[in-house]
C-alpha cells in the first residue's frame, strides 16, 4: 500500500536524507508547505513533487495525505503537529520536538488522543553500528556497564547554518541540535535513562546572539553509569565515536555518529578484540520502514514520542547546568 506524506518545511535534511527514505519504503510525497512560494515551487520541481503550498490548512486538507514529516525550524513544531493530529495524519517530527516539556508532552497527547502515530526522527538509533552494541551489551559481552563516552563535535557547513546560530527563540545553538541525539542514542544503546547533567558550554565564534556553538559535560544515568559527551558546531576535524565500558569488557565505536551508515565497532573482552558485524541499511530508510509499519499496525515507530520527550529533557538539563553552573536533575514527566 502507497502512503501519502505531505511535507511541512522545505528542508536540507528532507532533500538529503527523508525524501529518499519515504519513497525507498512505500511513501508517496504528494505536497511540500513553505512558507515562502518561489522556494517551495523549486523545491518541488527539484524533487519530483506534484504539488507546492503556503498553506497548511490545504496540505492537511487532502484525503490523500496520510503522514506528515515536520522539519520547520524548531518553534513552529508544536502548533503544526497539532493541527496536523487534528486533521488525522500521522507524524513523523524533526527533534526536538519543541522547545519545552510541557509542550512537547501536549504534542504527545494530542496524537494519543486523535490515534495517530507521533514519532520522532532520532536517526542514529537506527545505525547498524549502535543496534550491534545494544545488542553486545544485551547479551552481557561486557558484563555491567560502566562508563560511556560520545566524541559528537563536527563542524556545521554553511549552508546548515542561519538560524542554528543566531535565533534563539528557534531553539538554535549546539545543545537542542546536537546533545539531544547524544541523548537518545546513550537510552538506546544502555537501555537506560539519565537523571543529572553537568555542563560547560562554550561560545567559539559561529554561535551569535549568546547562542553555544560547543559543549561538554556528564550524565549519570538511573544505574549509576556516567557518560561523558563533547558537542561542537566548529570542530572541523575531528572524528565522531562511541565508547562503552563495562565490568567485562569495552566497545569502542569509532565515526559512528553520522548520518551515514558507515563506521565500526570493536569489542575488547577476555577473549581479545573483535569487530562487530555491521548492518549497513540506510538509517532514515530503517526509521521510515517502521513509521510506515506503525501506521498499518505493523510494529512500532523507531522513536517515539516518549523518546523525543526524554532527549529535550535531557538538552533542557544540560543547557540548565550550562547556563547555572549547577548540577541539573533530569525529569522528562513520564513514568520511568
Amino acid at each position: 500500500m502507497t502512503i501519502g506524506w505531505g511535507l511541512i518545511g522545505a528542508s536540507t535534511i528532507a532533500r538529503e536524507w527523508v525524501i529518499g527514505a519515504i519513497r525507498a519504503t512505500g511513501g508517496e510525497i504528494r505536497t511540500v508547505m513553505s512558507s515562502n512560494a518561489e522556494r517551495g515551487k523549486a523545491y518541488a520541481q527539484e524533487n519530483g513533487i506534484a504539488n507546492a503550498t503556503t498553506d497548511l490548512d490545504a496540505l492537511l486538507a487532502d484525503p490523500e495525505i496520510r503522514a506528515v514529516y515536520i522539519s520547520t525550524t524548531n518553534e513552529l513544531h508544536l502548533p503544526q503537529a497539532l493541527a496536523a493530529a487534528k486533521a488525522g495524519k500521522h507524524i513523523l517530527c524533526e527533534k526536538p520536538l519543541a522547545l519545552t516539556l510541557a509542550d512537547a508532552h501536549t504534542m504527545v497527547t494530542a496524537a494519543r488522543e486523535a490515534g495517530v502515530v507521533l514519532a520522532t526522527n532520532h536517526h542514529l538509533r537506527n545505525a547498524g553500528t549502535h543496534r550491534a552494541m545494544r545488542q553486545a551489551i544485551r547479551d552481557g559481552r561486557i558484563g555491567r556497564p560502566l562508563a560511556a563516552r560520545v566524541f559528537h563535535a563536527v563542524y556545521l557547513p554553511p549552508h546548515l547554518q542561519g538560524w542554528r546560530l543566531d535565533r534563539p527563540e528557534a531553539g538554535g545553538g549546539v545543545i537542542l541540535d546536537i546533545t539531544v541525539h547524544d541523548a537518545d542514542t546513550l537510552r538506546f544503546v544502555l537501555g537506560d535513562d539519565p537523571v543529572e547533567a553537568v555542563a560547560m558550554k562554550q561560545s567559539a565564534g559561529m554561535g551569535q546572539s549568546g547562542l553555544e556553538d560547543g559543549v561538554m559535560g556528564v550524565l549519570r544515568f538511573k544505574s549509576g553509569l556516567i557518560a561523558q559527551f563533547h558537542d561542537a558546531f566548529t570542530a572541523r576535524y575531528a572524528e565522531t565515536g562511541f565508547e562503552v565500558h563495562g565490568s567485562e569488557g569495552s566497545l569502542v565505536a569509532r565515526n559512528v555518529m553520522t548520518q551515514k551508515p558507515v563506521g565500526s565497532v570493536l569489542l575488547r573482552n577476555a577473549d581479545g578484540e573483535a569487530e562487530l558485524e555491521i548492518d549497513r541499511t540506510n538509517l532514515y530508510e530503517t526509521a521510515l520502514s517502521a513509521f510506515h509499519g506503525a501506521i498499518l499496525g505493523k510494529g512500532t515507530v523507531a522513536a517515539s514520542g516518549e523518546d523525543g520527550i526524554w532527549s529535550l529533557a535531557t538538552g533542557l538539563a544540560v543547557l540548565t547546568s550550562a547556563t547555572t553552573n549547577e548540577a541539573c536533575k533530569i525529569n522528562p514527566g513520564l513514568s520511568r
